[in-house]
């Protein structure tokens, strides 16, 4: 009998494990500083370029909740796959590629409420710690992405005078 596992990329965001599942991560990207746009929410760092397009780099840290800190030489950009196209996560460290059983993925604990809860798919547990993960989809709203479509194209505007 084959056990179904399910493949993670584990990243840390503060003392906090988080996890994406491996086929909604595109590349692993050395931080550099996102090009800011003007009129976005604070969680959205700004714009990257990623195969021809541009797009929009979260600083999970601030989505969550967690107060921001300087990048590190450890600092890394995940290039997320959504239904809705591309986003940029900037998180902490990248830990492992972890392969998890499909059954020690358990639904988040009903303490999870709020914003929090609303991107939280799941959690595992990877060798000794517990790790979240995080439902790529939910990251960035169909609002967030309305509010940032038009802040980029008002900025392009604005470039083009």
């Amino acid at each position: 009998m084959k056990v179904e596992s399910t493949k993670l990329v584990t990243f840390r965001l503060g003392a906090d494990a988080f996890a994406a599942e491996v086929a909604s991560v595109d590349r692993v990207l050395r931080y550099a500083t996102p090009k800011s746009v003007p009129d976005l929410p604070q969680w959205i760092e700004g714009v990257i370029e990623h195969r021809g397009k541009v797009i929009p780099v979260v600083d999970m840290r601030a989505r969550i909740g967690l107060p921001s800190v300087e990048p590190t030489p450890g600092t890394r950009t995940l290039v997320l796959t959504t239904r809705e196209g591309f986003i940029g996560a900037i998180v902490d460290i990248v830990a492992e590629v972890a392969s998890v059983p499909q059954e020690s993925i358990a639904p988040p604990p009903p303490l999870f409420r709020g914003l929090a809860a609303h991107f939280v798919r799941g959690i595992a547990k990877v060798g000794e710690q517990l790790v979240v993960i995080l439902d790529v989809d939910r990251v960035l709203t169909s609002d967030d992405r309305i509010a940032f479509e038009r802040a980029v194209e008002s900025s392009e505007a604005a470039l083009r005078g």
